[in-house]
């Protein structure tokens, strides 16, 4: 991967944020009096996995939730960002602030795909045998160089129903394309793009209405005039989704059932907190 200057000033901006995400690595990678020390799950993605300011709540990622379902020794550096796709991720020089902060052992979940759709803007946009590929390409290299696991995560479907109530697919061809790529480079895949499908189709357009950024005028102080968004999530939506996450993890060998918790508990949406800055 080539690094250029705009790469290398963006990830000495980010890097104090990936190392306060990982405790551990202040005590040089391991903990006192010979205990192991934490593996982190890493995740690269976009605004619907990214952490949210208390400005925008109470917008969720599902990334926040994810915790909620791992055991403590397993910690989670949330890097994903609103609005990025494989490639500005990457271009922006966020990657290589994430693997900055990557030790062996380490989870590296990569989810893109909403973004790269925007094929009319240049710098994001991708296409999804070709160039999304490739950049996927580089999270994969990038992880296994740091002698850490690369998990590929096939984008959340949007909230999107035909007047039949079917649930339907939004993402174009980036989830097969992911798929194959897993496929290829011997990558864990979490389908969470076909488990959110099933999920929303059980759900049904009223059922998943509470999951997805719907607030009526004057609920929220920070949507005054309401919201109708069918991509970003509140808190039961992404709780819902990292819990999608946590079973696949389990499901597909990536973590054992010793590193995951509450899967089939519930967890109140008053747990989920955002943070003071934006």
């Amino acid at each position: 991967m080539t690094i250029t200057r705009r790469q290398t000033a963006t990830a000495l901006l980010t890097l104090p944020l990936a190392l306060a995400a990982t405790p551990a690595l202040a005590h040089g990678g391991g903990g006192g009096g010979g205990r192991p020390r934490p593996r982190t799950v890493h995740i690269a993605g976009d605004s619907t996995a990214a952490p949210k300011p208390a400005s925008a709540a109470p917008e969720t990622g599902w990334g926040m939730a994810l915790p909620f379902f791992l055991a403590p020794r397993l910690r989670v550096a949330n890097h994903a960002v609103n609005g990025r796709s494989s490639k500005s991720f990457i271009e922006e020089g966020r990657l290589v602030a994430l693997l900055a902060g990557v030790r062996p052992g380490d989870l590296v979940l990569v989810q893109f795909g909403h973004n790269d759709q925007k094929t009319e803007d240049p710098t994001r946009g991708t296409d999804p045998y070709t160039t999304y590929q490739e950049y996927l390409r580089q999270y994969v290299k990038g992880a296994r160089a740091r002698r850490a696991r690369p998990v590929l995560v096939t984008s959340v479907e949007r909230r999107r129903f035909a007047a039949d109530g079917t649930a339907l697919p939004s993402l174009g061809a980036y989830p097969a394309a992911m798929r194959a790529l897993a496929a290829e480079e011997g990558v864990p895949l979490l389908d969470l793009q076909a488990l959110s499908l099933a999920r929303w189709q059980e759900l049904g357009p009223d059922g998943t209405e509470p999951y997805f950024l719907w607030l009526a005028p004057g609920e929220s102080p920070n949507h005054p005039e309401g919201a109708q968004d069918n991509t970003h999530f509140r808190p039961a939506g992404a709780v819902e989704v990292a819990r999608m996450t946590a079973r696949a993890l389990l499901d597909g060998g990536v973590l054992a059932s010793r590193d995951l918790r509450r899967l089939d508990a519930p967890v109140p949406a008053e747990w989920i907190s955002w943070s003071g800055t934006a």
